[in-house]
């Protein structure tokens, strides 16, 4: 293998593969790409067994070949030299020539036989434009949930249908939802997929380089769900089991509704969360007519409380939040413009939204917390 290419196209599809390469090396050919050369181009892979990507570049080819390259030098190493032709050349024992200009290195790569064989991308069983994808994506992901144990909720439910996409993520305290009404090209029936949230971490960095209709088309085999963007494609290990019924604790009887401007609410509870207890991250919030007061005490840093205008013509109540789940949603939620709390009682789950709905159809469900 010998090929030269533009060290800011390389560099590009190296930097999409760093969050995909195994970081342990428990097995050592994961730390590395696999770099393929065909007549123009140079076809890079990365996997950690879980989630795998494939992209490339345009390069001079004067002699094919393949082998691994460890990932993390490599990206060190070419961020690090001038805008310039980067040249490759492989040696014996699979060792990795890079010059740039004056520049040279020889890295200690890994025969590419060792290295794993990432599945072929299937047809496509639908399309969705990328700026969808994306909104829907960072409206839900922080409220997946981080317990391995809890296998099912370690991904969003991707709902499509000819006509609509929605997404859905849970950890068990909270739930996010989105829906949007899009025409799903090449859809004839519902699709339900359940995306893992490492590959809609990097599904998110994957669409941050084209433009906002880009479509992404997704298809799937018996294990593996695929994500081809443009020329690169995300392919990811398929999570099993059921995710649960979402819909069951979509709150319906949610009567009591606080209206607050979205920035002075999210101000108000980062200022008295500086208070609050570091363990439970609770606030106490009292609402009644016109007002709602939010407080937090703990023994070991004192007590805050903050009084905002609201619109509520209801009974007083108090009722007690997590106060990052509050931001969470808040911080998803565009700039301006206010915010509805749906309440029915101390004990039952509040609804966040937006209180004018855009084309996406959003809403927040959270655990109140006993205080």
């Amino acid at each position: 293998m010998e090929i030269s290419t533009s060290k800011n196209d390389l560099l590009k599809e190296l930097m999409l593969t760093q969050g995909v390469v195994e970081k342990k090396t428990t097995i050592p050919i994961l730390s590395n790409l696999l770099f393929e050369v065909d007549e123009s181009t140079l076809r890079i892979s990365a996997t950690d067994l879980d989630l795998g990507i494939r992209c490339g570049c345009p390069a001079m080819v004067k002699e094919g070949g393949a082998g691994a390259v460890p990932a993390k030098r490599l990206f060190e190493i070419v961020r690090s030299l001038p805008d310039a032709e980067v040249r490759f050349k492989l040696l014996e024992n699979h060792w990795v020539q890079v010059t740039c200009e004056r520049s040279s290195f020889k890295l200690v790569g890994m025969a590419r036989d060792n290295y794993p064989v990432l599945p072929d991308v299937p047809k496509p069983l639908a399309s969705l434009p990328a700026n969808v994808f994306s909104a829907m994506i960072h409206k839900t992901i922080f409220a997946i949930s981080n317990e391995e144990s809890r296998y099912t909720l370690n991904g969003a439910l991707l709902l499509l249908k000819p006509e609509s996409a929605s997404m859905v993520a849970t950890d068990g305290h909270r739930l996010a939802m989105v829906e949007r009404d899009v025409q799903v090209q090449g859809l004839k029936s519902e699709l339900r997929l359940l995306v893992p949230k490492k590959a809609m971490a990097e599904l998110i960095h994957l669409i941050a380089e084209v433009e906002d209709e880009t479509a992404i088309e997704i298809s799937k085999d018996e294990s593996h769900l695929f994500f081809r963007i443009g020329a690169r494609v995300l392919i990811s290990r398929m999570l099993t089991g059921q995710f649960p019924n979402y819909e069951a604790v979509l709150p319906r009887e949610n009567t009591k509704v606080v209206e607050m401007d979205k920035d002075k609410v999210t101000a108000a509870i980062r200022r008295v969360a500086l208070l609050a207890d570091e363990r439970s991250h609770a606030i106490r919030m009292q609402v009644e007519k016109d007002k709602v007061e939010v407080f937090c005490s703990s023994g070991e840093y004192g007590e805050a409380h903050e009084v905002l205008d609201a619109a509520y013509d209801h009974e007083p109540m108090q009722i007690g939040f997590n106060y990052q789940y509050l931001l969470d949603f808040l911080g998803v939620v565009g700039e301006g413009g206010k915010i509805r709390i749906e309440l029915k009682d101390e004990q039952s789950a509040g609804q966040l939204r937006p209180a004018e709905q855009d084309a996406y159809q959003y809403r927040y469900v959270v655990m109140p917390m006993r205080i």
